[in-house]
């Protein structure tokens, strides 16, 4: 995925969260694998761990289906290569912040 086109989306989703309430989550990228195999949708619901960052979640999904089902991913590489995305955003931001 060195080379994906990484889709900014201004839109947002609810989904049934993990105790049972409908929760809003903002789309903050999606991007698919160089092979166009996968589609990856990263998002957040805004919500902050323990240590006060804001959670970011990561699913695969198929674009273009009205009931849009999210799955995990699946190996250790595609969570690496999500975070590597994520870090090259957050320095972008910083850089952006610093001018």
């Amino acid at each position: 995925m060195s080379n994906q086109e990484v889709k900014d989306v201004e839109e947002s989703f609810y989904a049934i969260g993990p105790d049972g309430k409908e929760v809003k989550y903002d789309v903050l990228f999606t991007c698919e694998s160089n092979d166009g195999s996968k589609h990856y949708i990263v998002y957040t619901d805004h919500s902050v761990d323990e240590g006060g960052n804001v959670r970011v979640f990561a699913s695969t999904y198929t674009p273009g289906v009205e009931n849009m089902e999210l799955k995990p991913l699946e190996t250790e590489k595609e969570w690496k290569i999500i975070e590597f995305m994520l870090e090259e955003i957050k320095t972008q931001i910083e850089s952006k912040n610093e001018q």
